[in-house]
Formats: structure tokens, C-alpha cells, sequence
């Protein structure tokens, strides 16, 4: 069979203008490494779209997942529970450290916000309270189920929806200059009383090209809603699990979020699988004997056992030694090829926190996800068998957590030698 045909035939890509020349076809991944049914090894230096941390093939999940598909590959988590499913949740809350006794299973990124949007709305109707509105950042993007778009920034990506979504109070992206004027029109939108929740990706705003703001900037925003009893939600999709060097992003906070969203890195890298985790007292407006006050969302595989052994066989690889170590590295080596690039390019920007590594390329148009240079580097790098992925004409590296020091100096060394050029 050709099957590169046959996907050109009957499959539809995920940001696909379906007039792009046929997909890459991967046979098998091993480590850092793509394997092409042409022979070629591609570096997976994005970890597939940020979700794998230990490595394509990682033989400790692969065999977790085995091991629970002999024993219970799936059951109905209404009214129904199991040993995966309570050990994870269990141990994501003591790694959360911020006072967080629930946890919501659900099947992506997009979902687990989904959940915590529906979560905190439910919270003030239950209570009787009539706060509907969110606040949010400009610029964010949290998903692309409808809630998580509304609360997305609105951008040509959701034009065609933008009549259906609902209405949000959006802040600027805090920053040194205009943090005095966030403060006020923050401070002024949580003093109505109509606010349900400011939901926030922490420290790092991913799809919108790795803009980054200062954890004593959001410490403060948090501090001002929780003060007018506005209820908190961090979206920690992209950086939970260490990519900032902290397990959750919000940990480099003194102020804690209410609800935190969680997903991509969770399972390594191999099962689909969305956690939304709460404070008690959010569980707790939802117990009653009233039946129209319970949280009417689930999914068919809400809790999938096999998702829930490979995510607890990841958690036991990220507490290795070696493991934390060599996210060290990775912060270590990004940050001194981060004074490379601004020594040697000096107009383009560069933003660096744990794993995570963002170069703007300055251009003759405005930053954009369909800025021109987008398609070209891409290409360019895929050519010399590396995956990066720019958002728009802001290329960024998150490698996986098996990355070595030499196999990083590659993808610098190529990452120059294009900026200079090609």
C-alpha cells in the first residue's frame, strides 16, 4: 500500500491548508530521534507538539501500559473507580504542593480548561451568586473547544466562531512598562462582583510565540482576585511538569490558583489524558442533596486506566535523580546559547525560562503565527532532519528530557548557521 497516498487521500491534519505536499511518513521514534520510512533520523526538538518529556519509546511507560492492558484496559468511571486512577490523582496533588484535594479527569489540554471554566461558573451558580464573566489575557490561548477559545485571544484562528463565543474582559500581557495601567483596570474589573474566575497560562503564554511575563507580576494579579473573592485558574498545559524548572509554573508564585489545568506532558508523551485539579472548598459547593447541583461532565474515557499508568510510570521517571538533573542542563545550556544568539544577533529577542527557549526573529512585518518566515524555517530545518516548528517568525526549542548536551549543540549550531543565512 502507499500509504503516503492513501493519507493524502483520506486523513485531515491539524492546521492543514490541505494544498501542502504529502506528510512525513514515521515508521518508528526512539529517544530524541523521528524515524522516516525513507531511512532518515529526524530531531524531535519540539517533543511533538510539547507533550513528551523521557523520549519517544521509553521502554518504563511502554511496559507500564502493557502491564495494565493485561489487567483493565478501560471501565466507566461513573460510579466506577480503580487503582491508576487514585494513585495518579493522589500523587499529582501532593507534587502540586498548593493545597489542591481533588482532581477531575477529562482527555486533553482543551478539555481540562473546558472543565475548569465549567467548574468555576457552576461554583457561584450553585452558590446562588450571579458571577458570570471571566477575565483573561490578551493574547492567550487555552484550547480550541468553544469555552477554551472564548477565552483565547481573538485572532484569526477563531474568526469563523467569533459570533458564538462568549464575552471576556481582557488584560494586557503584563509587563515593566504598562504593569502600573494592568493593575488598575485589573483591580477595577475583580471590585464588580460579576467576576467568576481570571484564568492565565503562568509565566509563559505558549501558542501565541512563547511571550513571557514575570512571576511577581501574576503574584500580584492573583493577590487582587483572590482579595475580591475571584476565583483563580492556571492553565499549566504547556508548562506544567517541569518545563519551567519548577513543576508547575505556578510554583515560582506565593499566591496559588484555584483550579489548575493540566495535560500534554502528563503520560510522557503516549496517552491523551487531562486532569483539572481544585481547592476543597470548589468541591464542596458541588455536594448536595439537590441533584441539579452536581457537575454534569464526563467523558467515555474519563480516567482511562491505560492514560493513568502511563502518566504514573512518567511521574516516577521525573523524580530520578538523573532526570532533574538533566533539566538543569537543558535550562544551563539554553541560557548560554540565549547570551550567543543576543551577542550575535542583537536585534531579534529572546525570551529563556527552564526548558524553554524563544528566539523572535525581527522581520519587516509584525509578529504574527502567519508571519512569512514561518513555512520557510521550518522547511529549512526539516531539511537538515530537525523538527522546529516556529510560531509565525518566533522559533523556539523544548526539547525532551533525554536530550544530551551534544545533541542540543546540533540544534544550536544549525539554528545559527540559519540565522546567519542558511
Amino acid at each position: 500500500m502507499n500509504y503516503k497516498s492513501k493519507d493524502f487521500e483520506h486523513v485531515w491534519h491539524p492546521y492543514d491548508t490541505l494544498k501542502l505536499p504529502e506528510q512525513i511518513l514515521i515508521k518508528s521514534a526512539e529517544g530524541i530521534f523521528l524515524k522516516t520510512d525513507d531511512g532518515r533520523e529526524i530531531i524531535d526538538a519540539i517533543s511533538s507538539w510539547w507533550v513528551n518529556l523521557h523520549g519517544h519509546g521509553n521502554p518504563t511507560i511502554a511496559d507500564a501500559i502493557a502491564a495494565q492492558a493485561r489487567s483493565l484496559e478501560h471501565v466507566i468511571f461513573a460510579g466506577f473507580t480503580h487503582e491508576p486512577a487514585i494513585n495518579l490523582a493522589d500523587q499529582i496533588l501532593e507534587e502540586l504542593k498548593c493545597g489542591h484535594t481533588k482532581a477531575f479527569f477529562s482527555d486533553n489540554g482543551s478539555t481540562a480548561v473546558e472543565v475548569a471554566l465549567k467548574m468555576a461558573l457552576q461554583f457561584w451558580f450553585n452558590k446562588g451568586k450571579n458571577r458570570t464573566k471571566i477575565i483573561a489575557i490578551e493574547g492567550a490561548y487555552h484550547g480550541d473547544t468553544f469555552g477554551a477559545m472564548s477565552v483565547g485571544g481573538r485572532t484569526k484562528f477563531n474568526q469563523p466562531f467569533e459570533q458564538f463565543l462568549f464575552d471576556v474582559a481582557y488584560i494586557p500581557l503584563p509587563d515593566q512598562e504598562n504593569f502600573d495601567e494592568v493593575v488598575s483596570n485589573f483591580t477595577n474589573l475583580v471590585a464588580s462582583n460579576d467576576i467568576a474566575a481570571f484564568i492565565y497560562e503562568p509565566l509563559v503564554q505558549g501558542a501565541s510565540g512563547m511571550r513571557m511575563y514575570a512571576p511577581q507580576h501574576l503574584d500580584i494579579l492573583i493577590s487582587l482576585a483572590h482579595k475580591n473573592d475571584v476565583l483563580c485558574i492556571a492553565d499549566e498545559v504547556m508548562t506544567g511538569f517541569y518545563r519551567t524548572g519548577k513543576f508547575v509554573a505556578s510554583q515560582y508564585c506565593d499566591n496559588k490558583p484555584d483550579i489548575i489545568c493540566l495535560s500534554k506532558g502528563i503520560t510522557g508523551g503516549f496517552m491523551p489524558l487531562g486532569l483539572t485539579t481544585c481547592l476543597p472548598n470548589i468541591y464542596d459547593a458541588f455536594v448536595s442533596d439537590d441533584p441539579y447541583k452536581v457537575f454534569f461532565h464526563g467523558h467515555s474515557y474519563t480516567g482511562n486506566p491505560l492514560a493513568c499508568a502511563a502518566a504514573l510510570a512518567s511521574l516516577s521517571l521525573l523524580r530520578l535523580p538523573d532526570c532533574l538533573v538533566n533539566i538543569q542542563m537543558i535550562a544551563n545550556e539554553h541560557d548560554k546559547f540565549a547570551k550567543v544568539i543576543q551577542a550575535k544577533f542583537p536585534n531579534h529577542k529572546i525570551r529563556h525560562i527552564g526548558t524553554i527557549l524563544a528566539i523572535e526573529i525581527i522581520t519587516n512585518t509584525p509578529t504574527s503565527y502567519f508571519n512569512e518566515l514561518k513555512e520557510k524555517l521550518y522547511f529549512n530545518f526539516l531539511k537538515k532532519n530537525i523538527l522546529l516548528r516556529p510560531l509565525g517568525n518566533v522559533l523556539y526549542i523544548l526539547p525532551m528530557y533525554c536530550i544530551t548536551e551534544q545533541q542540543l549543540r546540533i540544534i544550536y549550531k544549525v539554528i545559527i548557521e540559519e540565522l546567519d543565512g542558511g
